[in-house]
């Protein structure tokens, strides 16, 4: 177990580290707003967020409200940007550099949903 726990350390450090970096590189007024939505790091998507549509190998997801409908939004949850670690490792196919690329594209994807972009917003932008 020793040898998956420091695993999953070792790209949870990684994700975060990208995060942090892509939150840098992002102009200040879009960093700064960015930086308020949580960024959660889980393995794989769990069996109710797959039983609500989500796929199985998704790499991230955005839920709760989008920024500007947060005041008026019925959700109950705030805003917040799941990775999925274990997934973007598969993705990559354990090459860490493809997999800090992963996380830097699923996370502008997925903020992308935040500030109201849809598919092919994102697509248009390279963030597919």
């Amino acid at each position: 177990m020793h040898n998956l726990s420091s695993h999953w350390e070792h790209l949870t450090k990684l994700a975060l580290a990208e995060v942090e970096a892509t939150l840098a590189e992002l102009p200040a007024p879009l960093s700064e707003r960015a930086a308020r939505v949580p960024v959660t790091i889980e393995p794989k998507p769990n069996a109710g967020v797959v039983a609500e549509g989500i796929a199985e190998d998704s790499l991230g997801l955005f839920s709760g409200p989008s920024f500007g409908d947060e005041d008026n939004s019925a959700s109950p949850l705030p805003p917040q940007i799941i990775l999925y670690l274990e997934n973007l490792w598969d993705f990559a196919e354990a090459d860490e550099e493809i997999f800090l690329e992963e996380v830097h594209t699923t996370y502008l994807h997925e903020l992308g949903h935040y500030l109201g972009l849809d598919e092919d917003d994102l697509f248009d932008r390279g963030l597919e």
